[in-house]
């Protein structure tokens, strides 16, 4: 049970229903791209793999064993028993697939809670200090190919590679820098099938403002991995990108053949290795070491893993600060009072955050990374709605 005061209640109610305004509103008005048939992988050929293998890495132990939610007891746990899971993204049949930081594996969770399936072991990571699997997409056109997008780190450098079910990863875009602090890697597609990349400045904030270096930026490519525009780089001065997530709004009326395509707000956390953290509503040759963020957040509140956003609200999931946090904006995009928090101390850390079609928010927890405290059923995969004005989640 997900217990709040009455006001706040209320407000997080607010934001819920604004959320599911948001996401029939985003259902509308679609591109009249009409999937080929069912999903099949599609084979990529031998490419090579992620990365060479480092002898630095740490050789992880024996992987945890992954278990349904009913095995945790909790009707909020739809799956139980994993470590470290980062990367997670919605599948069109209503499961998702969750990334592992430390292992690669994939993972098929499920909202009924039946057991995890294990899918896959993306090859060639490098796990030291902060690295791994970190970002998790699908291609915007999923169910005709069957391909997965994932940030990772290798002995070398942080890349983006991508792949079928089972397939060798194809490298996708290479060469961001590596280090053992500020790895990055958020991932998310466009409405126009582009893709954004969130990278770290890898301990080095000079990085960040450097126009040659791929650190401390929000990039933007094509799925080739190909520059979007002038360049790659979207935005500059980011100290850590772990998450990216954009509000849709549908297009405009009157342009030929019906609505326009729908316009997104981006927006991407950024986690500081000293002071406040934040998250910044992206523009476009914005540069974040001098423009304020759209939120700000105390460290001891902070560390955000992960964001979720749709029409005027926006939640953050925080590591340090243990808790969920649910922001309300106004028709400028600025915050409206104070937020609201919930999940606050009840499942350790909380990285990923995830919206589906129904308004229920996909969490992953994070207490297996060497900086929580575990309990048995650790790490989770939640599935919560935000609570209700009577105080509770209704799942």
């Amino acid at each position: 049970m997900i217990r709040v005061g009455r006001r706040a209640g209320t407000r997080i109610s607010r934001l819920l229903a604004a959320v599911l305004t948001a996401v029939v509103l985003s259902g509308c008005g679609d591109d009249g791209y009409q999937p080929s048939g069912p999903f099949r992988p599609l084979p990529e050929g031998p490419p090579p793999q992620v990365g060479p293998p480092s002898s630095s890495a740490p050789i992880p132990g024996d992987p945890a064993q992954p278990g349904s939610g009913e095995e945790a007891g909790d009707p909020n746990v739809v799956a139980s028993g994993l470590a470290v899971p980062t990367g997670l993204v919605l599948l069109p049949d209503g499961s998702a697939v969750v990334g592992e930081r430390d292992t690669g594996r994939l993972l098929q969770v499920f909202a009924d809670r039946s057991p995890a399936r294990e899918l896959m072991t993306v090859p060639g990571i490098d796990t030291a200090g902060d690295g791994g699997l970190l970002g998790l997409a699908i291609s915007p056109t999923f169910l005709e190919d069957g391909l997965f997008y994932a940030y990772v780190s290798t002995a070398t450098d942080n890349r983006v590679v991508r792949f079928p079910l089972g397939g060798t990863p194809n490298p996708v875009l290479t060469g961001i820098p590596r280090g053992e602090t500020h790895n990055g890697g958020g991932l998310l597609f466009a409405p126009d099938g582009t893709l954004f990349v969130g990278t770290g400045d890898v301990g080095d904030p000079a990085l960040a403002q450097d126009p040659t270096s791929l650190a401390g930026k929000v990039l933007h490519i094509d799925v080739f991995g190909g520059a979007v525009g002038a360049g790659p780089v979207h935005s500059t001065g980011h100290r850590d990108v772990t998450a990216l997530c954009q509000s849709l709004e549908p297009g405009e009326v009157g342009a030929p053949g019906g609505e326009g395509a729908p316009t997104a707000t981006l927006y991407a956390t950024d986690d500081a290795a000293v002071g406040p953290d934040a998250v910044d509503r992206v523009a476009e040759g914005g540069d974040y070491s001098v423009l304020p963020p759209l939120i700000e957040i105390p460290a001891e509140e902070g560390g955000p893993g992960g964001c979720a956003a749709a029409g005027n609200a926006v939640f953050v999931g925080a590591l340090d600060g243990q808790r969920v946090h649910a922001y309300t904006l106004d028709g400028t995009g600025a915050v409206v009072g104070d937020p609201e928090e919930f999940l606050g101390g009840q499942y350790g850390r909380l990285r990923t955050v995830v919206l589906d079609a129904e308004g229920a928010l996909w969490i992953t927890t994070s207490n297996r990374d060497g900086i929580g405290t575990p309990v048995e059923e650790d790490d989770r995969v939640l599935r919560i709605l935000p609570p209700s004005a009577a105080g509770t989640s209704p799942l």
